[in-house]
């Protein structure tokens, strides 16, 4: 008769389990912010490029880091901000005269916000007595409630973006304490990083500069509009520029050659408006199309990112995960594309990682940095 035993070290399995609750704990974390997180990835590896050159002058590297995300990421982030909510107020508009469906259940949380912010003196007109000043009351507590918790997804933003720039290094160190001797590890950490800044640093730091520009551009073009000949709801339009720009070839066309018709059949029925659709085109061409893709596109490279998987990306992240999902959209993707390019054949061939990483640094293209705070 054979006796088998099993010689379990409990003090191990003690610990995997205390590490599985943490990490759980943290998954939790994760998800009730995946927005804020995604976004925070977002902002650092659009701001890593200007950190590197701000690097080599500025000491220590908080304070790089803190230039970088002050001097870049928030003023951009505040603009976008003020544009999208012009947007809303004139997606609101629209959503009265047309049926836009799971799309206003999006971002119908957003609304109210964006009509006290048009008509600020509304809050504060003289309230007809208790229930007029238990209204109000209720209006601002609302209004403070949903700032405070903007700004503290914001500073989750900001403050996760600085530490990655700061720390970056620290993490590639640690990463390289569970290498593999085919350098699998490394190899997958490494081109992720590399797939990861090129389509946020290029595709969609493009789309939001050209959504930003085109909002801008439209809605002071709309202010010279002649009677009857207007821009449909400007601010939405350019954003929509921007978030078409991330389809390849055609792009935000899509967009403005169609409201160039329409303002096209605006001008043949009222017989005047000719020259407004000729400055509509050329600034739609220009202004919102070729200047950033001018200034921007240089940057980008998909690398080894299929072009069609990575534009189904940015279009079904959004409707499956809602508006941070153009971001988490191609992470996901990246991260799937390089597992079954590098670390699938090697669990199935065992086949080595050519060429072997040496270089734990080199993990995300961080160099060793010395401990300045």
């Amino acid at each position: 008769m054979v006796t088998v035993s099993f010689d379990i070290d409990w003090s191990r399995v003690g610990w995997l389990a205390f590490g599985a609750v943490l990490l759980g704990a943290i998954l939790f974390i994760v998800r009730a912010f995946i927005g804020t997180f995604v976004f925070g990835i977002f902002i650092y590896y659009a701001t890593r490029r200007l950190y590197r050159r701000l690097r080599g002058r500025v000491h220590p590297p908080s304070l790089a880091a803190g230039l970088s995300i002050l001097g870049l990421a928030l003023p951009a982030v505040a603009l976008l901000l003020y544009t999208v909510g012009i947007a809303l107020q004139e997606l609101d508009r629209f959503a009265k005269n047309a049926d836009i469906g799971p799309l206003l259940n999006t971002v119908e949380p957003y609304l109210p916000l964006t009509d006290i912010v048009e008509k600020p003196g509304a809050l504060l007109a003289d309230p007809a007595g208790l229930n007029g000043v238990q209204t109000t009351l209720e209006s601002l507590l609302g209004v403070l409630g949903f700032v405070g918790n903007g700004l503290l997804h914001l500073f989750v933003m900001f403050a996760l973006a600085f530490y990655m720039l700061r720390d970056g290094y620290r993490v590639s160190a640690w990463l390289s304490n569970f290498g593999d001797q085919y350098g699998v590890l490394e190899e997958y950490v490494r081109t992720v990083d590399r797939s990861l800044d090129k389509v946020f640093y290029g595709n969609i730091l493009n789309a939001v500069v050209t959504g930003t520009i085109g909002a801008i551009a439209y809605s002071l073009l709309n202010a010279i509009s002649p009677s009857g000949i207007r821009i449909p709801y400007p601010a939405l339009t350019g954003l929509l520029a921007g978030v078409a720009s991330l389809i390849p070839v055609v792009g935000m066309k899509l967009v403005y050659v169609p409201v160039a018709g329409y303002l096209a059949w605006l001008a043949f029925t009222a017989g005047t408006g000719w020259a407004f659709l000729g400055m509509f085109v050329g600034i739609s061409f220009v202004v919102v199309d070729s200047i950033p893709d001018f200034l921007i596109r240089p940057y980008v490279s998909r690398g080894s990112l299929h072009v069609g998987s990575l534009m189904f990306a940015y279009i079904l992240g959004p409707l499956l995960f809602g508006w941070y999902g153009i971001f988490l959209g191609p992470i996901l993707l990246v991260l799937f594309t390089h597992f079954a390019r590098i670390v699938l054949p090697e669990l199935l061939v065992r086949t080595p990682i050519q060429p072997y990483a040496v270089d734990p640094a080199s993990l995300t293209g961080h160099v060793q940095e010395p401990d300045e705070r």
